[in-house]
């Protein structure tokens, strides 16, 4: 902007200036004594002298608008080279964020796949089997009787197992009671001795941001289960009108790594999807702290 001020600057002055003092003969055989800046013509020969004092003012100016030219093209091309790294820097982590989504989202559909096909559907595969046996065996009433019961304890496990699968990919508690209330419900459910502390409410929470801390304080109390070697955890959840705040830590082995295609760098990506992050602190035998961080509402 000052650049382009300065040229416009120069050029008003320099051009009128010049063209005044070439002219300056001419104006002065009209009786006018054609003044830039200090110099005031007093006489012909001074006017004659004062053409090729415009003619190198004229050059002068052409110069100036040149190197002034030169100079702006300069810091816009520093300018959009840096603009650019910037836009390349923000591509490659919106790629790479997009890759590591893309991940978590073939790991999450293979383990629904697995808990399908492990659980629900081994027992009702067995359901089927029971209810055969059954029929083949209708004729001794104590074999049906136990074939029937066997048959029922098969089918509750199925229903149970479904039942699991589904409030992993989307809990009910999450959707009819808020976060703290699933979360709550979570850590009754874990085979750790949680310690829960929540603060604020949580009724302005968004559904993807609740649901993104959700399955990240369901998945560090996994991992506190399997690999910390501890009985014990601790979440502390902050709510405020504008953020949400969750860290869970435990006191075990430590030493845990966001790697590439693991549970905490899927749960990374997805919090990053709904404008937050998670941070992991780690030391090893040092025990493991959790923090997922988020606005209410996502920045979409």
């Amino acid at each position: 902007m000052f650049l382009s001020v300065l040229s416009l600057l120069i050029s008003f002055f320099g051009f009128i200036g010049a063209a005044a003092l070439v002219f300056s003969p001419v104006f002065w055989a009209f009786g006018i004594a054609a003044q830039v800046g200090p110099f005031t013509p007093k006489s012909v020969q001074q006017t004659l002298l004062a053409v090729p004092a415009g003619i190198a003012l004229g050059a002068v100016t052409v110069s100036s608008l040149t190197g002034v030219s030169l100079l702006r093209d300069l810091l816009l091309r520093a300018f959009s080279r840096s603009r650019d790294s910037d836009l390349l820097a923000k591509l490659e982590e919106l790629r790479s964020s997009r890759a590591s989504l893309t991940a978590a989202f073939e790991i999450e559909r293979q383990r629904i796949e697995r808990d399908l096909h492990d659980g629900a559907q081994q027992e009702l595969v067995a359901v089927v089997m029971r209810l055969g046996m059954l029929e083949a065996a209708a004729a001794d009433h104590e074999r049906t009787v136990q074939l029937a019961r066997q048959a029922q304890a098969h089918a509750e496990r199925a229903l149970e197992r479904l039942r699991e699968t589904v409030r992993d990919i989307h809990p009910r508690e999450l959707s009819d009671l808020g976060l703290i209330a699933a979360v709550r419900e979570l850590a009754a459910r874990s085979p750790l001795r949680v310690e829960l502390t929540s603060n604020g409410d949580d009724s302005q929470l968004s559904s993807p941001t609740a649901t993104a801390v959700y399955f990240t304080v369901s998945e560090a109390l996994t991992n506190i289960a399997k690999h910390a070697g501890v009985g014990t955890a601790q979440i502390d959840m902050k709510c405020t009108k504008t953020d949400v705040e969750v860290r869970v830590r435990d006191n075990g082995a430590g030493d845990a790594r966001i790697d590439a295609g693991s549970g905490l760098a899927g749960l990374r990506e997805r919090m990053r999807s709904v404008g937050g992050d998670l941070e992991i602190l780690s030391p090893a035998g040092g025990g493991t702290e959790v923090t997922a961080s988020a606005p209410t509402q996502p920045p979409w």
